[in-house]
């Protein structure tokens, strides 16, 4: 009978089965991993089987459910199934996998009793073959439950990342549009003069903030790397940072910048990023300090650096502040999101976005990019007079939709 010969080769089922497991590559598991899984289910087949020998139909169908299962509760063989489903997931394995775990008892089963020569009625076949597809539905059902969880976890946390990205970029654009606006109305500055440049630049920022968001929606791709000198990307830089600089009590330092020095990228992207640097210096900096903001090149590549003064990181701080809504201190002002939203633009950029240490002082955040070089510095003045005129018409445009 089958039910004999399950006790009687127990532990031989279970080895074979686990040496079949084994040779799936990165699969093994342990024994308390699979507790739930093939020792269990021999045991409920076996129970499931002497039920049925010795008449006792309805305790048959309580361990182990009818033909097809049962709707409205599990049967014993359904709820270790159902925990087994569930660990395998967390353990990594696939959903054929999942049945291939139940197959292999089969097969195991199958390959054993020829072996020994043990007759099985069709009777007995029939109850395996029902015990296995009750045992694989349940298993299948809460491994497909578990991935559809961690899968909608994923896109809520995905979509949150982004609506947060959206609007620390929009609140950054209408920070500065405000400063510059509040500068302008005391009257003490022109308006075509860098303050000025610095709000057209926060308009137009906002415009295609809006717009990148439109295009997100769409699905579809921005694409719009460009050539550019360095050089105009620290002024523009510059020039909305002083608003914040002067804003937060904190002075601003520029070192001059090698006019050569050339990178291809988004450049509104990269402007963020490192407004993103700045504005993170202006806030984590000792009143009174100064913020320094340079470009230099290094070996095939630019380096962008911003030095603060915040007196250093406690350890193992380092790398956490790139993480997404992690915040620096208790200030609960900001979405803990700038860094990371500035890492992502530049590697989007095949660029990297990393932070230096200096205990007792600050830190040093660079970012390094590709460099791209100029043939002649004709090309160089050429190039920025490029990019100030299609930075203008960019402006035009986006006042123009703005008004």
């Amino acid at each position: 009978m089958m039910h004999s010969f399950l006790l009687d080769h127990r532990d031989e089922l279970i080895a074979r089965c686990k040496q079949k497991v084994a040779l799936r590559p990165g699969r093994a598991a342990t024994d308390r991993q699979l507790a739930n899984g093939v020792p269990l289910f021999l045991d409920q087949l076996s129970r499931t089987l002497y039920a049925e020998e010795t008449g006792g139909e309805a305790e048959s169908l309580r361990i182990s459910g009818a033909s097809g299962g049962d709707a409205l509760a599990l049967s014993e063989i359904g709820v270790s199934a159902n925990v087994h489903g569930g660990a395998l997931h967390y353990l990594g394995f696939s959903i054929d996998q999942v049945v291939h775990a139940y197959g292999d008892l089969c097969q195991a089963i199958t390959d054993l009793a020829f072996e020994r020569e043990a007759p099985f009625s069709i009777d007995e076949f029939r109850t395996l073959n029902r015990c296995l597809d009750n045992a694989i539905a349940d298993a299948v059902t809460a491994f497909s439950f578990q991935n559809d969880r961690v899968n909608a976890n994923q896109q809520s946390s995905d979509a949150r990342e982004r609506t947060g990205a959206l609007v620390h970029e929009l609140r950054n654009a209408l920070s500065t549009a405000l400063l510059s606006f509040a500068a302008l109305e005391r009257g003490d500055l022109p308006l075509r003069g860098a303050t000025g440049a610095a709000l057209k630049r926060a308009l137009a920022s906002l415009n295609s903030l809006i717009n990148r968001a439109l295009v997100d929606v769409q699905n579809e791709s921005p694409g719009d790397r460009e050539t550019f000198s360095v050089t105009d990307l620290i002024t523009d830089a510059k020039d909305t940072a002083e608003l914040d600089a002067h804003a937060g009590g904190c002075a601003l330092t520029v070192a001059t910048v090698d006019a050569g020095l050339v990178v291809s990228a988004n450049r509104e992207l990269l402007l963020a990023a490192l407004g993103n640097l700045l504005q993170n210096a202006f806030r984590y900096s000792h009143p009174h300090s100064e913020i320094t903001l340079k470009a230099l090149s290094f070996g095939p590549d630019v380096l962008i650096e911003v030095h603060d003064h915040c007196g250093g990181l406690p350890p193992g701080l380092a790398e956490q502040m790139f993480t997404p809504f992690h915040r620096r201190s208790d200030d609960r002002s900001g979405l803990g999101l700038g860094l990371s939203i500035a890492r992502r633009s530049v590697e989007d950029d095949l660029g990297t976005l990393t932070v230096r240490d200096v205990p007792g002082t600050g830190c040093v955040f660079t970012i390094s990019l590709p460099r791209h070089a100029l043939q002649s510095q004709q090309h160089a003045g050429g190039l920025r007079a490029a990019g100030r005129r299609e930075r203008r018409e960019r402006r035009g445009g986006a006042q123009g939709e703005l008004n």
